[in-house]
């Protein structure tokens, strides 16, 4: 024992120092403390020596800057420069456009959570809550989806001038050009309570207030182009689309064939210097009522009439509708969902260099700006949208399940709908959280790169899946569209959102991790950027500043990861109360585990990482998740810390969790390098993985909070529409619910007494009068009894139509023509 006292020193200090990531300075002095404690003890003189040896060649050379710079730190700089992957200028335009929020302190291995908790809880103004409760709520009630979808396919002309009326198009315009001049996070809200009634609805003013020439403008415009549009956009007098994608650009969208020459050409009866364009767009959302089109091209000058560069590169510009050569109108039709879609052609469309977003300067420089702004919109429409639809779904088809009887049961007590009522809740707690998380991130300032784009992939992910359980559990009631359905369209619509705006299988395997390992890391934008310094002598500095940090950042995480896992993260610093505290505790644990991945993938694979996009998905989705959850427990704490909350939040972490195990253990299964995955696996994972799924008992919780009038299932519906009214299928199904519930008793105790008797009465009417003239139950009984099967009809019934209303016009106008040529 006294041979190895002194190694044993040694380790102990160096994992003390490692985990609390003590400077190295301290580490030596600590680890010489102990030394001599150890010879003092009486250890074996000869090992400790050589323990002290030990820490004086790891110590000296490394405390030394004369010695470490130009024998460790030049050489390893070499090394760097060649396993440093290139970086296109797109990509590197993606990388320096985002900014970084707490979504940082995730790869950190030791997230500041008091940094996470000590943000500005997410509020609207009263001026934005009178909106919302205003004109937001009213456009609502005006909202028929079916007539939407199904007889119109489009907005009814009385919704679209509600909509400009009252400036749905300008909710982020600011007042002084017209607009309403509100935050993001209303722009989530306003988005959020619409598609809960209409994705058509949702999408038609979204779009406008995410990426489209309103805030391009915003953030680029000359003073003259804002003052001649923004207040036109406000008002709806211009409706704007934005065309980028088209057939051979989806999401590589740098690869934009569209081109536009500059020329000299005529603008308005007068000969100016201008670009003549040609352009195939589709997909392009209010393309087809579109008055004002912001155009993405590559920009050529071939004549030199701007200079000597002939690539000027991707450009933006706005063109009005009448341009001559632009050729629009026409429509697609994206899986049933009417909402104004199409292509957008044109050639030889001639606009003059003022028609550039942001003037001639701007000229190039569209790929940054698209990419400055693009984070924004992902970052409220669709995350919005699916929140929405998920919310609504929670609730109503909740409400739908207690109601629903079979076998004398309400189906959401068989333990097959509770287990879907359940993923239901999770996805909606976890998506709404993730949404306004992101939408708050936004409003404080910050252009989310990252979070931007977990919350698109995970929220239409989740809202998927909980259109889909929706599916499940309705049966019938779901498959049979009509005015009384409520969910089939958001079924048939949720693989758009999973489409459009970056496809999210490239989302995930490309865009996670890819822009989060350098964005969030603390320390390889600052290496890739000390690399590429000029001054040899600034390079050697900054690098060997970033390097030593990186490897102490390191070693600290692989301490911090084993020792978590060894412990099951039952130790350790963490916020929160006796329920929240074990799950900060799980956070530290994964973004150690996270972090040691990501630098052991980076180191061994290099540029080859970004090839490996299984690998890249899976640690994709641990930051996800990580994300996520910690979303999840910033809105419980400024909700109050809710306890009737308790099993919702802990059963959308516990399936968060178990995703990050899932994931982690992908990726150490499968990682390249076999062995280098087998030793971290006994890192990460020293007692193997101890994450399961949130059990069947947490499930029942869940489910019977959606079933029941409670705070909880209050809380988890606000924001939503879920008001009764006519065009409001699932707001009057979710309004019964308190009814039904008082009705129970009694509807249970005459059920009994019918049973028992002797009573041949087959109408719902007559056994009703005999239980009254029994004494089964009063009059007033009697009336609830008839209130409930009256709602209970109506949460169930389907809708049928006669053959001829589900023709559509061109069809019946072409039987029309044909039918007396027949016959003829």
């Amino acid at each position: 024992m006294s041979v190895l006292l002194p190694f044993l020193a040694f380790l102990v200090a160096g994992a003390f120092a490692a985990y609390h990531r003590l400077r190295l300075a301290v580490w030596a002095a600590l680890t010489g403390t102990l030394l001599v404690a150890c010879w003092l003890l009486g250890a074996n003189p000869a090992a400790t020596i050589a323990a002290a040896v030990v820490v004086a060649l790891i110590a000296v050379p490394l405390l030394l800057p004369q010695i470490r710079k130009p024998f460790i730190t030049a050489p390893l700089l070499k090394f760097y420069t060649k396993l440093l992957p290139p970086l296109s200028d797109t990509e590197r335009t993606a990388l320096e456009s985002g900014t970084v929020g707490f979504e940082g302190q995730l790869f950190s291995g030791k997230p500041d959570w008091d940094q996470l908790l000590a943000l500005q809880k997410p509020q609207l103004t009263a001026e934005e809550q009178a909106f919302l409760d205003g004109p937001c709520e009213e456009l609502c009630k005006m909202a028929d989806d079916w007539d939407i979808c199904h007889v119109r396919a489009d907005l009814p002309p009385e919704l679209w001038e509600y909509i400009k009326r009252n400036k749905f198009f300008g909710l982020n315009i600011p007042k002084e050009y017209g607009g309403l001049g509100f935050s993001a996070l209303m722009n989530h809200k306003v988005i959020q309570k619409l598609a809960s009634i209409s994705t058509v609805l949702s999408s038609t003013v979204g779009v406008p207030n995410s990426l489209g020439p309103a805030e391009l403008l915003m953030h680029y415009g000359t003073d003259e182009q804002k003052q001649q549009y923004l207040p036109r956009l406000a008002d709806g007098r211009e409706v704007p689309c934005f065309a980028l994608t088209g057939p051979f650009a989806g999401s590589d969208a740098t690869s934009i064939p569209d081109y536009g020459i500059v020329c000299m050409g005529e603008w308005n009866g007068i000969n100016v210097l201008g670009i003549r364009l040609t352009l195939n767009k589709r997909y392009i959302t209010l393309a087809p009522v579109a008055s004002l089109i912001g155009v993405a091209f590559r920009m050529y000058d071939p004549d030199g009439l701007l200079g000597d560069k002939k690539d000027i590169g991707i450009s933006l510009a706005l063109v009005p509708r009448d341009t001559p050569g632009l050729d629009i109108g026409r429509r697609h039709f994206p899986l049933n969902s009417p909402f104004q879609n199409g292509p957008i052609h044109g050639k030889d469309v001639f606009v003059p260099l003022s028609q550039l977003i942001g003037g001639e300067d701007y000229a190039g420089q569209g790929w940054r700006m698209l990419m400055e702004c693009l984070s924004i919109g992902r970052s409220i429409t669709l995350p919005s949208t699916a929140s929405g639809g998920s919310k609504m779904a929670a609730v109503a088809v909740g409400s739908y399940a207690r109601i629903r009887k079979q076998f004398g049961l309400s189906v959401g007590r068989f333990e097959g709908v509770e287990e879907a009522l359940a993923r239901i809740a999770g996805n909606a707690y976890a998506c709404s959280a993730l949404s306004e998380a992101t939408a708050a991130a936004v409003a404080r300032g910050e252009n989310p790169a990252v979070p931007s784009t977990i919350s698109k992939y995970h929220c239409t992910e989740m809202g998927r899946k909980a259109a889909m359980d929706s599916m499940d559990i309705l049966g019938g009631k779901g498959i049979i569209l009509g005015p009384r359905n409520f969910a089939g369209r958001a079924w048939q619509a949720s693989p758009i959102a999973i489409t459009v705006e970056g496809a999210n299988i490239m989302t995930r395997s490309l865009m996670i991790f890819g822009q989060g390992a350098i964005l969030c890391h603390p320390w390889v934008m600052k290496e890739m950027k000390a690399a590429q310094l000029e001054d040899a002598g600034e390079r050697i500095d900054k690098f060997d500043a970033a390097l030593f940090g990186h490897i102490g950042f390191a070693i600290s995480n692989a301490v911090r990861s084993w020792w978590y896992g060894l412990t099951a993260s039952k130790v350790g610093a963490a916020p929160g109360d006796d329920d929240t505290r074990r799950y900060f505790r799980k956070l530290n644990r994964y973004s150690a585990a996270l972090a040691v991945m990501a630098d052991t993938s980076m180191l061994l694979l290099g540029g080859k990482l970004k090839f490996k996009e299984s690998l890249s998905g899976r640690l994709g989705d641990v930051l996800s998740q990580l994300y996520i959850i910690s979303s999840m427990l910033k809105r419980h704490q400024d909700a109050g810390s809710p306890a009737g909350d308790q099993p919702l939040l802990a059963y959308a972490i516990h399936d968060g969790v178990n995703r990050i195990e899932t994931a982690l253990s992908g990726a150490l299964r499968n990682f390249p390098i076999r062995p280098v995955g087998w030793l971290l696996w006994a890192l990460i994972f020293p007692l193997g993985r101890r994450a399961q799924a949130p059990s069947d008992r947490l499930g029942h919780k869940v489910a019977s909070l959606l079933m029941t009038p409670c705070d909880a299932r209050d809380r988890l519906a606000n924001g939503v529409f879920t008001t009764p009214c006519a065009n409001n299928p699932a707001g009057r199904i979710v309004g019964y619910l308190p009814k039904v519930v008082l009705a129970e008793p009694v509807e249970r105790k005459f059920l009994k007494a019918l049973k028992n008797s002797d009573i041949e009465a087959l109408e719902f009417d007559a056994q009703l009068d005999e239980g009254v003239r029994e004494g089964w139950i009063s009059a007033d009984e009697r009336r609830q009894l008839e209130e409930l099967r009256a709602m209970t009809l109506d949460a169930i019934m389907v809708d049928d139509f006669d053959p001829e209303e589900l023709r559509s016009a061109s069809y019946a106008e072409l039987h029309g023509r044909l039918a007396p040529r027949a016959a003829a």
